[in-house]
């Protein structure tokens, strides 16, 4: 399913304008981004969690040359689906 399919489903199951899903979808995940970004963590009651995740620098080895090469520190984006959702599929 892709953002434009997602709008439609909104639209129809909400019964608003395909407008007014795109703005609704839109301001969500404009706030799911910037809580994330804020290190907070987003609670979906019935669909999940999304949390963000501290990944510690390492050490790879490039796959061409079997050379180690040091990978830096980041963070990821971790989602934890909720039992109901779970149930679902």
């Amino acid at each position: 399913m892709n953002k434009t399919e997602l709008v439609n489903a909104i639209a129809e199951k909400a019964k608003l304008s395909k407008a007014d899903a795109k703005n609704a979808l839109d301001a969500a995940v404009e706030a799911i981004s910037e809580a994330l970004a804020s290190g907070d963590k987003v609670s979906i009651v019935g669909f999940g969690t999304f949390a963000v995740a501290e990944k510690p620098a390492r050490t790879g080895f490039n796959p061409r040359t079997k050379e180690p090469i040091q990978i830096d520190a980041r963070k990821s984006i971790k989602f934890k689906p909720a039992a109901a959702l779970a149930d679902k599929i």
